[in-house]
């Protein structure tokens, strides 16, 4: 028998055969074996139609036999994957499948699935399946399945390992029961009640989405109120007893008490004598009772005329030795009444003197009127200077704050004399203590002893965490503003008392916020504060506050808030309520209420539905990094009051950052969604985003419970050259279902060729503190004739309340009925509403309106009125 090969078509030489033989034990048969050696660089060499084969032959005198052909390759492994498997977001009990397409290699690659690292055995785990094409399929995902899963592939050349894929198993929130009702809150009436329920069961978890809907229900209540019980009238007197007496009686019954009401005070029984005093004594008529008992009487009655005589007689004593010691310690006194100085009469009150410089000063007490300079008026005002301490505090008081540029000089005879500049300034410090001025309030001189909890109370003053401007009024009123906060504080006209004045100041809390919301209730505005706290106003003043909700009854319950001094807060009221506390008036952008006591404000709102609407102020900063081909951008989402974008752009400026783009307007819906900022369009051969930066998520909570804190995300650009000097990009800020705002950038990073952005389209008033009658856009004497003419009653309804409903107040009337004069209260509120605008158009249209059937109010003539007053009101149309 022979063997040999045959390779391509071509007998393989004879030497290059290895021929061995061996013995069958089984079957006692000879066996041989014929080896070749197939190298590399044949079957490189090899050119053919068909890859390279080999055939073996054999033949002996029985016959000849041939093999299959046997293709010989050369073994690879490429070393990219087809396909990687993908991350994947699953909820739990969701199926997972991760595709792997291995690499192209010969023979083909076996897969093999690691997770975490370690190898995943199919056959222990029934959930997992690894057979199906290379795929790796988990059933129902387990928490536990989380991880990051890699596809091995090997074959006899190499191994190579895909990238790997994250898994993530979520949960999904779930509302857990409803807590029973609460007890209505109120204990008499309409009220409401609550219940509520918490995402725990489960919680969210591994991003799981937050329960959809509201976690708090209300329902309205109705409380029954208790009512006190009252008396019947008395019955008849009953007819006389043996023991001389008849009695009547009255039951509780008109009403009875119900529903806890208290019972009716007294006696349910009245008895009297029924015989005018002729009752018989031990049986015997009045008339028949013996002298003896009268004798005894009056014997006891001159024993009472001794005793009382004698008592007179001690008191006259007592008198006489009171007076004979007074006269004897004065005239043992050693200070006469002339050697008394009239300063210690009125406790160290003296007066102070303030010169009029200039027509037109609004810092003036009085700058209406016609400037003298050779006369001085002269205000009357508690100033306590006994020792040069109290001097120090004088010079440096609050008192002079808001007038610059004063010079005090201070006499032996307690005269101040105050040098006021027509140039006003701005005065951002903190103010050490408001003085009131006028005779009308009882101050006490500072004692020694009483100096050191004084000097502790002007240190314990905030310094860091607030805004505040202060200014002085007195009777004339005026308007105190926060320069680009929206926050403004109007004084009407008589509301502090004449010959008074007082220091008035207004603080914006920029620290944490003090107040403490519960998990439904956000804060929609920033704290303010007015104050003195002790000041008392006959008028109620109006506070303007803006707010960040997307105003809608339906949508929002707005609640108005005071802090108590044990710093805790409690609600004034509700905006949609009925008050005759004081009054809101919701606008679009703010709230003003008129308020009669001083203190800490600020508004909170309880979201009704998903509907509910924050908006908030989105803006990108940006400036130059440490690294001269960087660049930074910072984008911020903060409520949309002035204030809040007043403290961004502040720390802007110590950043030395660049506002790169108007701000914008986002409307944040209260739908648990959260919140996703990216950058957009960079242009790919000059700048680069650094990597996994550029698109980021904000949770819902965050942006929903900010609390006014700055909410902002930086990206960090690269320019490949120091040439590029322009950059171009989107900046896209959008809610998860919710709304979308892109921002445009557009800027050169060169400080010499960028083009300015104004922080603030429009600037409020230079001047915080306006006081007197250029304070209000309503001339002193119209505003007298409209008072007069809405304030009586009229037969046709054109009175105050159609004044009020002409400018769009409908609500809450009852609170200006309890107004000495409604009509003053509704212009007050006119004023801080529009204290923006730059005419009257809108009180002229009303008036106009109702004039036409008015005589009253149609026939005032220019003689009635002051000649100025009547120009400025026919130019603006009133």
């Amino acid at each position: 028998m022979q063997i040999f090969f045959k390779c391509n078509g071509e007998w393989v030489h004879q030497n290059e055969h290895v021929s061995e033989e061996s013995l069958d034990e089984s079957s006692g048969l000879k066996v041989r074996e014929v080896f070749i050696n197939v190298t590399r660089q044949q079957v490189e060499d090899f050119h053919g139609p068909e890859d390279y084969w080999c055939q073996c032959v054999a033949w002996s005198h029985l016959g000849t036999s041939k093999s299959r052909k046997a293709s010989v390759r050369i073994a690879y492994l490429r070393k990219n994957f087809e396909q990687d498997p993908q991350g994947r977001e699953v909820p739990i009990e969701g199926m997972i499948v991760l595709h792997c397409r291995p690499p192209e290699g010969v023979p083909a690659a076996e897969v093999e699935w690691l997770k975490n690292e370690e190898p995943i055995d199919s056959e222990q785990d029934e959930n997992i399946d690894t057979r199906a094409d290379h795929n790796l399929i988990i059933r129902q995902a387990r928490l536990s399945d989380s991880g990051n899963y890699t596809c091995m592939a090997a074959n006899i050349v190499a191994k190579r390992r895909s990238l790997s894929a994250t898994v993530v198993v979520y949960v999904n929130g779930g509302w857990s029961s409803w807590t029973e009702w609460s007890a209505c809150n109120v204990r008499c009436g309409r009220g409401w009640q609550k219940r509520s329920r918490t995402c725990t069961n489960p919680a969210p978890l591994n991003g799981g989405a937050f329960c959809e809907g509201m976690s708090v229900q209300k329902i309205t209540c109705t409380s029954l109120c208790p009512v006190d019980g009252s008396w019947e009238v008395w019955s008849e007197w009953s007819v006389c007893s043996p023991e001389c007496e008849h009695l009547r009686i009255r039951e509780c019954t008109a009403p009875a008490p119900r529903n806890g009401g208290k019972f009716c005070e007294g006696l349910s029984q009245e008895s009297e004598n029924c015989t005018d005093g002729l009752c018989i004594l031990d049986k015997k008529p009045l008339h028949e009772i013996k002298p003896q008992r009268w004798s005894r009487r009056g014997i006891e009655s001159a024993s009472d005329i001794a005793l009382y005589s004698g008592l007179g007689a001690a008191v006259v004593a007592v008198a006489v030795l009171v007076i004979g010691v007074t006269l004897y310690r004065r005239s043992q006194s050693d200070y006469g009444v002339d050697v008394i100085d009239s300063s210690a009469l009125t406790g160290g009150f003296q007066t102070f003197n303030f010169k009029t410089v200039r027509q037109g000063n609004s810092l003036l007490l009085n700058s209406a009127m016609q400037p003298d300079l050779t006369v001085s008026r002269t205000y009357s005002g508690p100033i306590c200077l006994q020792d040069p301490l109290d001097k120090e505090l004088m010079t440096e008081s609050s008192l002079f704050n808001p007038l610059s540029d004063i010079k005090v000089k201070v006499q032996s005879s307690f005269m101040v004399s105050l040098g006021v500049s027509e140039r006003a300034e701005y005065h951002g410090k903190n103010h050490s203590r408001t003085f009131p001025h006028g005779n009308n309030h009882s101050f006490s001189t500072m004692h020694p002893r009483n100096k050191t909890p004084y000097i502790q109370n002007l240190s314990s003053l905030p310094t860091r965490t607030e805004l505040r401007t202060t200014g002085v009024f007195g009777h004339l009123g005026g308007r105190l503003v926060m320069p680009n906060t929206g926050v403004s504080l109007l004084i009407p006209h008589g509301a502090i008392p004449e010959e008074n004045s007082w220091e008035i100041y207004m603080s914006i809390n920029q620290g944490e916020p003090s107040i403490q919301s519960d998990g439904s209730e956000v804060l929609l505005s920033p704290e303010v504060t007015c104050g003195p706290p002790d000041m008392i106003v006959t008028t109620p003043f109006a506070l303007t506050i803006p707010h960040c909700a997307d105003v809608s009854s339906e949508h929002w319950n707005i609640h108005l808030k005071k802090r108590t001094q044990q710093g805790k807060w409690e609600e004034v009221m509700s905006v949609e309520d009925e008050s005759t506390s004081c009054y809101c008036l919701l606008d679009p952008f703010a709230c003003h209420v008129l308020l009669d006591s001083f203190g800490t404000y600020a508004l909170t709102g309880e979201p009704i539905t998903d509907c509910a609407v924050k908006q908030l102020k989105v803006a990108v900063f940006g400036c130059m990094s440490c690294n001269s081909l960087d660049y930074n951008l910072r984008v911020y989402c903060v409520d949309n009051t002035p204030c809040a974008f007043q403290e961004v752009v502040s720390d802007e400026r110590h950043q030395g950052g660049q506002l790169l783009e108007e701000p914008k307007l986002l409307h944040f819906k209260g739908n648990t969604f959260s919140l996703q900022i990216s950058v957009l369009d960079i242009p790919p051969f000059l700048w680069r985003i650094k990597p996994f930066t550029a698109c980021q998520e904000v949770p819902f909570s965050r942006v929903w419970c900010s609390n006014r804190q700055p909410l902002h995300c930086a990206f960090s650009l690269e320019r490949y050259t120091p040439t590029t000097t322009q950059l171009s990009c989107k900046i896209c800020i959008r809610q998860l279902k919710g709304h979308e705002q892109i921002l445009q950038v557009q800027t050169s990073i060169l400080e010499s060729e960028r083009e300015a952005i104004t922080f603030f389209a429009q600037e409020d008033s230079t001047f915080p503190a306006q006081t007197g009658p250029k304070a209000f856009k309503i001339p002193y004497s119209i505003r007298q004739r409209i008072c007069a003419t809405f304030d009586t009653p009229n037969a046709k309804g054109k009175d105050w309340q159609m004044l009020a409903q002409k400018n769009s107040i409908n609500r809450n009337l009852s609170y200006f009925a309890t107004q000495s004069s409604p009509s003053a209260v509704i212009l007050n509120l006119w004023e801080a509403r529009h204290q923006q605008d730059g005419d009257l158009d809108s009180l002229a249209c009303a008036l106009e309106e109702i004039g036409r059937t008015h005589t009253k109010l149609s026939n005032i003539s220019e003689s009635q009125l002051d000649e100025a007053d009547f120009n400025y009101s026919r130019q603006n149309g009133l």
